[in-house]
């Protein structure tokens, strides 16, 4: 009985997705290991599919400005585009809104949806709306475009590469803690800043396409950095060693981890960031450096993939940590 109980704990979000949903995947899915599909487009060329839901209280807060939730509903699926090293086209929108949510709250979310179509070069390509009695549930699914053969899978990473990640690790996870006033140590600066973070993540197109000549393997951060490098590992068949004290943070987080250390583990395990996370070869350090110049966006190298399996992240005296867990989990 006991055994039995602990394999039911185990059967989350992916166990499920293996036993349900793999068995009925087309040959454009990657075996659904991935977090987008390919399916050939014109001559020379690969159209990039990816989804993603975000649900009221769970991806954002009820009293989130309905602008910025459109916003964030477009960029988390702009940012699996960005991990395949794709250019967007269009998308489709599905709504399921409760009927408290009136005009003013949709116009002001088509509003956030327009701002980014402008500001990424997407439009919307149609969908479904339909009414719930809550929570509010969004969906899209986004369309982009790559070079064939050079979409950059889960799949790829090799023992001996680099692990790196752009940006910095942890905001989200704490502006979600500073909106829910369970953040102290934060002047209002930090705190908005932070919060920012968690409302609008930034989608790194213009890296992700850079990147798909150089990278081996790569996806979003959106669960936690360890729980997300898990993921490269289990389908490439290797393991990875990543240093804490290497994580990218900050000035904002830097502030709330004076006045609490264990914060730390947030950039090892907040969700959310929506930061790349990829693997390369040692040998285009120079030139990864020299494109994160060129971008304005910080490329940090975090760990090396090795033989084996899984994550094992070292502290800052060498010993591994035992993390309870590696990120966020949907069941």
């Amino acid at each position: 009985m006991a055994a039995a109980k602990a394999a039911k704990a185990k059967f989350g979000e992916f166990e499920r997705i293996a036993r349900y949903f793999a068995p009925l995947a087309g040959p454009g899915a990657l075996g659904l290991l991935d977090d987008a599909a390919l399916i050939e487009g014109p001559p020379g060329e690969q159209y990039v599919l990816t989804t993603d839901t975000i649900v009221e209280n769970v991806h954002f807060l009820s009293d989130d400005p309905p602008d910025q939730v459109a916003r964030k509903l477009l960029r988390v699926n702009l940012s699996d585009l960005a991990a395949k090293g794709a250019a967007p086209v269009g998308y489709l929108l599905n709504t399921s809104l409760p009927k408290s949510r009136g005009e003013a709250w949709l116009e002001a979310f088509a509003q956030g949806l327009a701002a980014d179509q402008a500001e990424f070069g997407i439009a919307l390509l149609g969908g479904d709306s339909v009414a719930s009695s809550g929570p509010l549930c969004l969906t899209v699914t986004a369309i982009g475009r790559v070079r064939a053969g050079k979409a950059v899978l889960r799949r790829g990473a090799q023992q001996g590469d680099w692990i790196y990640c752009s940006g910095t690790l942890g905001d989200a996870a704490l502006g979600l803690r500073y909106l829910r006033g369970e953040l102290t140590g934060s002047d209002a600066a930090a705190g908005n800043y932070l919060a920012g973070r968690y409302r609008l993540p930034q989608p790194r197109l213009s890296l992700g396409q850079k990147l798909a000549e150089i990278a081996h393997a790569m996806l979003d951060i959106s669960d936690g950095l360890v729980a997300d490098l898990g993921h490269i590992c289990e389908v490439s068949k290797v393991g990875a060693t990543i240093e804490e004290l290497l994580a990218p943070l900050s000035p904002a987080f830097r502030q709330a981890l004076t006045a609490d250390p264990s914060l730390l583990s947030l950039a090892l395990t907040g969700g959310d960031d929506y930061e790349l996370l990829f693997t390369a070869a040692p040998e285009a350090g120079p030139k990864l450096k020299t494109l994160a110049a060129e971008l304005g966006v910080s490329v940090t190298r975090i760990g090396t993939i090795e033989a084996g399996q899984g994550v094992r992240v070292l502290g800052p005296s060498g010993a591994a940590l035992d993390l309870a867990q590696g990120g966020y989990r949907h069941f």
